[in-house]
């Protein structure tokens, strides 16, 4: 946190600095870097963050948007992440098939899923997902695989495999710059633009 601080306290005065070519817009950028920057409290306890915060996201909404860059700090655009990692032993997959998606190259993992064997231990699998109305409410779902070899009639499937998927955890700052520190080294400050 200190060396973010630090950073971004270094390019407040970079944005108070007369020297840029497009100073309001790098004023401005430099305004959005700094405030995304502050993490305790965020920049939405920080009086003089709201204002440009608050700027920032009433642009967005417009048509023709483009980012306010700090081009002092070489931080360039935000990152966007929505999603957690998923949990231990879970991977990251798409709820969407390929005829949903609507754009093309955008990251739509919005589901956490793992296969399991119900059967190596049954307390266990009936603790975690065994209450049906509580998976409900988290939003999982356990689908059965089958197993079958149909050359094998004698090994049927026996139940024992599930899929079980559940949502993403959703990120509360989804948002982010990688700011270089003095040594070219970035860090990466997480920030949120909830009104």
């Amino acid at each position: 946190m200190k060396p973010v601080f630090f950073a971004a306290a270094g390019l407040a005065a970079l944005a108070i600095s007369p020297a840029s070519a497009q100073a309001e817009d790098a004023s401005w950028g430099c305004q959005i870097l700094l405030c995304a920057a502050s993490q305790s409290p965020s920049w939405h306890g920080v009086p003089y963050c709201v204002p440009p915060m608050k700027r920032l996201i009433s642009a967005m909404a417009k048509p023709g948007f483009s980012w306010p860059i700090c081009h002092e700090a070489k931080a360039g655009k935000p990152g966007y992440e929505p999603y957690e990692e998923c949990p231990a032993g879970m991977t990251a997959v798409s709820s969407r098939t390929d005829g949903d998606r609507p754009f093309l190259g955008r990251d739509d993992k919005d589901q956490c899923t793992k296969t399991v064997n119900q059967c190596s231990n049954r307390a266990a699998f009936r603790t975690q997902f065994g209450d049906s109305q509580e998976n409900e409410r988290k939003g999982v779902t356990i689908r059965q695989i089958n197993q079958n070899n149909d050359n094998d009639v004698f090994n049927r499937d026996n139940g024992c495999m599930v899929q079980i998927t559940q949502p993403r955890p959703r990120r509360a700052d989804p948002y982010y710059f990688d700011i270089p520190n003095d040594k070219g080294v970035k860090q990466r400050a997480w920030f949120n633009l909830n009104d």
